[in-house]
């Protein structure tokens, strides 16, 4: 069925096989249902005095190996013999999957200077979509600025598509080449001569031509990128036309700045231009905030003077448009000058940000901090983050400052989900420090919006807090520890009036797992005990202090305890170097710690160096001497009336430096060398890393989903490999390096490839007996294709030939009766099974053959 509704279109369109007109356009898409879409063609075409070319219908590849017919069901005449042609159509696919939309219409315009033979070139424009039920519902974006645009020989050109996507999806741009039948790119195109450059920003999508060198008309593709959580999920492969004039006019310039708006206030954003001819200018508007449903933004030109314009624009948002990406406004102006007028676009980025959380109210007890708030002023909040720190930290959000950064020392600690939902207790807490709160609200596309004023408290010095887990002798069965702590200060006597008494319980590890009672001291001022007789060289302890209200008959503990844990040493070994791990679990903050090692001369630990951090790497090392160490910590806590600093010493503990660290990870990059059928890896190695590296290791897979193999080992001078593969021109590689203790990096990154295509048809053979283009056949070489499916078709749908042999060799005679076709364009559809990533894929080919033979008797009539 599929073929014959393609042979039906062959029809209608081999009667225009000639006709020329056009110069721009795209395909997007809206998703209906789970498998249903909307797609949506534009195109520009020439019109006026000369192009009678028109489509009343095109058709489309809907990269499920089937197409349809397209009605348009709207067309404007613009300025400039430009016509601006709409068609809409629905379909449903069969699954998940990635498909690429295909529209091509013979031809293109004449005269596109960057493009060979135009006027003989298809035009051809692709969207490329992915159907995966995990990652939710997508629709293509918006492309708001036309693609047709003017420009002049020795101006700057600047060029946005206005690109905005409903489902607030990250979007990314790149030049890419014009494409002709089947989707190839044109042969010997290239991109617009510049004096200085032509690029395009890869994030706000501004293409800059910087400047156009000669007159005349020029064609650009861009890839507009659709990303989701760091996922490809799309692109939109958009052609447009521009045309560079031979002119003295110079183009208006546009002054607008980026800005924000909070959600439900109404935003508003002067505009003004200048021309430097004096020229009027005339300013307009349009981009995301237009696309909105039921958004009703505004522009007005407010002055209009010779040189000089200025407009308002104003746009009430709602809660609903907050979202974490921006809304792109362009803003126009266009000067009116004569015979060529010029224009300058710019591009303004509007953030709709979410209010800030109002009234947080903080109460602290000994063991908990709780958290109230009022419900944020925009209804579809979806939750609240919560963020915390140790000690004021005095931010205030700047006007468009979001969220909270991550430079101020604040950590997410927890979401609490639902809008109503406006309270939090946090017992994660400990005594001894100032705890300050930041609250933001949580958009639907997980966007915060401002956040809180800052609130801190301290928690009630109602129960002891542990000051010391110091290790006094390391020893497997005489160890000693000295555990120490503050004493209350805060103890609500009305409820517990004592006796009191501290309850000392010890448990290994770092987080009390298996606490045991080891002492009870009575009173409040004896806070202090020494822990002997246990294992302190293997093993790392954690303490524990429970305080009771003592009085016969009313005993009960007070408050919550915390655990704090001794500083327990433990190393990676490294060629010539020991790496020192200082593990721990305390309540307080170290922010020191000193490293000593054993001096075999003078018998004492020495200190060698201080680390901020919970490590040190002591380098110049004797791999296979043993060395012997100890730290000594130092910090405290972030309130008054505690012992600061706290000084608490770990274990003494040894180990050898021998080499058990694997090199850094290469940096890799492969490319497909499609011509020599061949792969290019080359990579990239740090040497002040670790600068030990014997050997590289290169691995493949030819499946997305299968094993790695090892496929070569390159010394460590080599920085580059050429593959050839076996089975396939598609594969997944990556690169270890190796050091001389065979210590093995974690793999690079791993680069996947599959963009070499071989299978190509001819669009002209000559069956005619004189030894030269007599059989239709593939372009050689080709490799990796397991078979095809070609069915030959006439002009009225009538089947010339079929095979499944790759080679085809068809000589131009009817399957039928061997008679030869006449001269004259036969259409093709072809199946090509290749090998793939994903294994054995389907390619879907179509387009024209032009045959030409001297014999006429006997022939086959079309």
């Amino acid at each position: 069925m599929k073929k014959i509704v393609t042979l039906i279109l062959f029809v209608s369109i081999v009667v225009n096989v000639f006709a020329t007109h056009n110069r721009a356009g795209e395909i997007t898409y809206r998703q209906i249902s789970d498998l249903t879409f909307e797609i949506t063609i534009i195109t520009y075409t020439a019109s006026g005095p000369g192009w009678t070319a028109d489509r009343p219908e095109l058709e489309i590849l809907w990269g499920d190996n089937t197409s349809s017919v397209l009605p348009r069901v709207e067309k404007t005449e613009l300025p400039d013999n430009f016509r601006r042609n709409k068609y809409v159509g629905t379909h449903t696919y069969p699954g998940p999957g990635i498909y690429v939309i295909v529209v091509e219409d013979p031809n293109r315009n004449l005269g596109v200077s960057n493009i060979p033979n135009s006027v003989n070139t298809v035009f051809t424009i692709t969207t490329t979509m992915l159907i995966n039920p995990t990652i939710g519902t997508n629709n293509t974006p918006v492309l708001t600025q036309p693609p047709v645009d003017k420009a002049a020989v020795g101006q700057l050109f600047v060029h946005n598509p206005g690109a905005y996507d409903p489902d607030g999806d990250s979007l990314s741009y790149k030049l890419t080449t014009c494409r002709a039948e089947n989707g190839e790119p044109i042969e010997g195109y290239t991109l617009p001569q510049a004096s200085n450059s032509l690029s395009v920003d890869e994030i706000t999508g501004d293409l800059v031509w910087d400047t156009p060198v000669y007159p005349g008309v020029y064609n650009i593709a861009m890839l507009i990128e659709e990303w989701r959580n760091g996922i490809k999920i799309g692109q939109i492969l958009r052609d447009m036309q521009i045309e560079v004039y031979e002119t003295n006019n110079k183009p208006p310039v546009v002054f607008a700045v980026d800005t924000c708006v909070e959600a439900d206030s109404l935003l508003i954003l002067w505009v003004s231009a200048t021309d430097p001819n004096n020229d009027f200018i005339t300013l307009t508007a349009n981009g995301a905030p237009f696309e909105i449903e039921g958004s009703e933004p505004s522009f007005a030109q407010t002055i209009s003077e010779p040189g000089y314009a200025e407009g308002k624009f104003m746009w009430q948002t709602y809660c609903d448009y907050v979202r974490k990406q921006d809304y792109a406004l362009n803003i126009k102006a266009e000067d009116q000058s004569d015979p060529v007028s010029l224009a300058d676009i710019n591009s303004v980025s509007i953030a709709v940000v979410g209010p800030k959380v109002e009234n947080v109210n903080i109460a602290a007890t000994t063991t908990e901090i709780s958290l109230v708030w009022d419900a944020n002023n925009c209804e579809n909040v979806v939750g609240y983050n919560i963020y915390r720190r140790i000690s004021p930290s005095g931010f205030v959000p700047d006007f468009c400052e979001v969220g909270v950064p991550d430079d101020i020392g604040y950590a997410k600690i927890d979401f609490v989900e639902g809008y109503n939902n406006t309270s939090y207790l946090d017992n994660t807490v400990s005594q001894g420090h100032e705890y300050c709160y930041l609250i933001t609200a949580v958009f639907p596309d997980v966007a915060e919006g401002y956040a809180s004023d800052e609130v801190c408290d301290v928690l009630i010095r109602g129960i002891p807090t542990i000051t010391n887990v110091s290790v006094n002798a390391t020893d497997e069965n005489t160890g000693e520890i000295y555990v120490a702590w503050a004493k209350p200060t805060e103890i609500d006597i009305g409820e517990a009036p004592g006796p009191y008494q501290y309850v000392l319980y010890r448990s290994d590890g770092f987080f009390g797992e298996n606490l045991v009672e080891i002492a009870t001291l009575n009173g409040l001022d004896d806070t202090t005990y020494t822990d002997s007789n246990i294992d302190t060289k293997n093993t790392a302890w954690s303490y524990k202090v429970e305080f009771y209200n003592n009085e016969p008959g009313n005993r009960f503990l007070i408050g919550t305890p915390h655990i704090a844990s001794s500083v327990f040493i433990d190393f990676q070994q490294m060629e010539n170097a020991l790496m020192l791990n200082f593990n721990k679990n305390t309540p307080w903050v170290n922010t020191e710690y000193t490293v000593y090692r054993y001096d075999e001369v003078s018998a004492v630990f020495d200190s060698i160096g201080y680390s901020p951090n919970e490590y040190y790497v002591d380098n110049g090392l004797i791999n296979g001497k043993e060395y012997c160490y100890l730290v000594r910590s130092k910090g405290g806590y972030s309130v008054d009336g505690i012992l600061n600093p706290l000084i608490n010493v770990s274990q003494e503990n040894c180990e050898e430096a021998i080499d058990t660290t694997a090199p850094c990870t290469p940096i890799f990059d492969v490319v497909s060398n499609c011509d020599s059928v061949s792969f290019y890896a080359n990579w990239e190695y740090n040497d002040t890393c670790y600068d030990d590296v014997k050997e590289y290791r290169i691995y493949f897979t030819p499946y997305l989903d299968d094993s790695y193999q090892l496929v070569y080992t390159a010394n460590a001078n080599m920085r580059e490999f050429v593959y050839t593969p076996e089975s396939g021109m598609a594969g997944c590689f990556y690169v270890t390096a190796v050091d001389s203790f065979q210590n093995e990096s974690s793999p690079s990154v791993k680069v996947c490839l599959d963009d070499c295509t071989y299978y190509i048809l001819p669009n002209v053979f000559t069956p005619n007996d004189d030894g030269i283009n007599d059989l239709f056949q593939p372009i050689p070489p080709y490799y990796f294709v397991e078979k095809i499916d070609i069915q030959i078709f006439n002009r009225w749908g009538l089947l010339m030939f079929e095979t499944e042999d790759p080679d085809i060799n068809w000589d131009g005679r009817y399957y039928k009766n061997g008679k030869l076709v006449t001269d004259g364009v036969y259409y093709y559809i072809c199946d090509v099974y290749e090998q793939r990533l994903t294994g054995i894929e389907v390619r879907h080919l179509h387009g024209f053959i032009h045959v030409f033979t001297s014999k006429n008797e006997n022939q086959v009539r079309e």
